[in-house]
């Protein structure tokens, strides 16, 4: 929509003309054409033109009245980017000669998971040296819980009177039996990591209380028969005595310990 503008009675300048064609041109959203501006200013070609031109020379400026240069593609006056140089990769010399693996479709090398290296030899030692060792000690160890066992009142029992009367047993037996067999099994538990923590720790304390009472029971016979003594003091008689229930009661511990969860 124009707006109608009065002629003045005097022809008016171009100079005077530019503003009102500026806001024209806001207007519009485009530089008017020249018929435009004769029709809506009412001045002759020449005059229309030369308000056109003067129009289309004047410099654009930003709000701020900075000079941003000419409008055009911002990226035709860019300096150009650095070219970047590739950095060498320097290789140890171990893996120098191993190709570098392929980048895959996204530009990353695929990822490759190695087996990592076991800590130990997977190999177990042989066990047959371990009975050859077990030989000497398991006489040594024998003879002294049975010799220990008779100075403590360990002796020959009829188990089963009235229904094998001839059937008898040294109950000194049962001193290595258990004492010695407890002391292996507690410390097979402690040392396979194969039982929950708390039997863990419980097989370890017996393990070692056990082989503590073993070395104190050899310890004891040897030092009694050398003094010649025939039967043991009665504070001796009293431990001796109460090893084989103290044994089954740890035997027992163990193994309800061992079946626990490993939450425990």
């Amino acid at each position: 929509m124009t707006t109608a503008t009065v002629p003045s009675a005097y022809p008016r300048a171009v100079g005077d003309l530019l503003p009102a064609v500026r806001e024209l041109a806001d207007r519009l959203g485009e530089i008017p054409s020249r018929n435009a501006i004769m029709r809506e200013f009412k001045i002759g070609a020449p005059k229309a033109q030369a308000v056109r031109l003067a129009l289309v020379a004047e410099p654009i400026t930003t709000p701020d009245d900075t000079d941003t240069g000419p409008v055009s593609d911002p990226w035709e006056y860019a300096e150009p980017a650095p070219a970047i140089t590739p950095v060498p990769v320097i290789l140890p010399a171990v893996k120098a000669a191993e190709p570098l693996p392929q980048a895959e479709g996204d530009g990353h090398p695929p990822v490759t998971v190695e087996p990592s290296p076991l800590p130990f030899n997977r190999r177990t030692l042989a066990t047959w040296p371990v009975v050859l060792i077990a030989l000497p000690a398991f006489v040594a160890i024998w003879s002294g819980w049975v010799g220990l066992g008779g100075l403590t009142g360990f002796g020959v029992v009829h188990p089963l009177p009235g229904i094998a009367d001839g059937f008898s047993i040294n109950t000194a037996i049962t001193l290595p039996v258990g004492v010695e067999v407890y002391a292996a099994y507690a410390l097979r538990a402690w040392l396979s990591g194969l039982v929950p923590p708390r039997a863990r720790r419980f097989a370890k304390w017996s393990a070692i209380g056990s082989l503590l009472v073993g070395a104190l029971g050899q310890v004891a016979y040897h030092l009694l028969v050398a003094a010649g003594i025939q039967s043991a003091p009665w504070w001796i008689t009293t431990l001796v005595a109460c090893l084989p229930v103290a044994v089954l009661g740890m035997a027992a511990a163990l193994a309800h310990l061992s079946g626990e969860g490993s939450e425990q």
